[in-house]
């Protein structure tokens, strides 16, 4: 039996040591809300979708979150969001 806890905190350990060392691979993308305008960076490793369901992705996605502010920016400066 204390064999089988070792080899169980062993692998606990080493997928732990495993996913620490894999990279993020977050992206994020802009949201445009019907009837306001407003965008809103998305995180899409958020497993739901935005509620309520009345928007529209308006970029491509990005790899970081200020990247996605940049996006914004340029949106905003545009005219395409209005906050």
């Amino acid at each position: 039996m204390l064999r089988v806890t070792a080899l169980a905190a062993a692998a606990g350990i080493g997928f732990t040591a495993l996913a620490a060392t894999s990279p993020a691979e977050a992206a994020f993308h802009l949201i445009r809300w019907e009837g306001t305008g407003v965008c809103q960076v998305w995180d899409q490793s958020i497993p739901t979708k935005p509620i309520p369901s009345n928007y529209k992705t308006v970029s491509k996605p990005v790899p970081t979150f200020a990247a996605a502010l940049a996006v914004k920016d340029d949106m905003l400066k545009k005219g395409t969001c209005t906050l």
